[in-house]
């Protein structure tokens, strides 16, 4: 196995360690330290390394479509500003070939996570939503648990070949070709080529 590869496996599991524990202080405490936020962007320089920079410009892309995106959920109040930057950090890792995948991973399990809070608590869940996403003395909804799943998922199965780069509109459409143009009205098809009729033997009968 190649150094490369070597090392970003590596990364990838002590990344992964950082998120689980970012997850469980989100759920202990409703906090996400800041300490692993940096640890994650420290592992991004030999994450970055191992390919030779090569995709820097896509990760450093990436990060910043995420936290567009999430700083204008946090002004909405739909989630924390620790959330805001995992979810960055965790950006860089997926670059903007995975970064659709990242998102939909994300939004999918906190959906499931908001759905269990639902189901399991009816009255918390309520109290949630009226405030704002505050409430229960405080505790709102662990997204750092859905950021941590979605990250983990979506960097193993793309360091083991489970999951491609996203398509690009623009670098795998395919252009169809056009269909053939009708005739305009009134003219004549053109006529089939004439096949010339089989001349009889005329050699001598045996």
């Amino acid at each position: 196995m190649p150094a490369s590869h070597i090392v970003r496996f590596a990364v990838a599991a002590i990344a992964t360690g950082v998120l689980a524990l970012a997850a469980a202080s989100d759920v202990r405490t409703r906090r996400i330290p800041n300490w692993s936020v940096l640890a994650l962007l420290g592992l991004f320089i030999p994450w970055s390394w191992a390919d030779g920079g090569a995709t820097l410009i896509s990760c450093l892309a990436a990060a910043a479509v995420a936290f567009a995106a999430s700083v204008a959920l946090y002004g909405f109040r739909l989630v924390g500003a620790g959330d805001s930057k995992l979810f960055t950090v965790c950006a860089l890792f997926a670059g903007l070939a995975y970064l659709p995948y990242l998102a939909l991973a994300t939004t999918l399990t906190g959906g499931a996570i908001a759905l269990v809070a639902l189901a399991s608590r009816p009255r918390r869940a309520m109290a949630l939503v009226t405030l704002g996403g505050k409430g229960d003395g405080g505790r709102g909804v662990p997204y750092a648990v859905a950021v941590a799943a979605g990250a983990a998922m979506v960097i193993w199965a793309a360091l083991t070949g489970l999951l491609g780069p996203f398509p690009y509109f623009g670098a795998t459409a395919i252009t169809p070709a056009p269909p053939p143009r009708a005739p305009p009205p009134g003219a004549w098809p053109e006529p089939l080529p004439r096949i010339p009729p089989a001349r009889p033997r005329t050699g001598p009968a045996s």
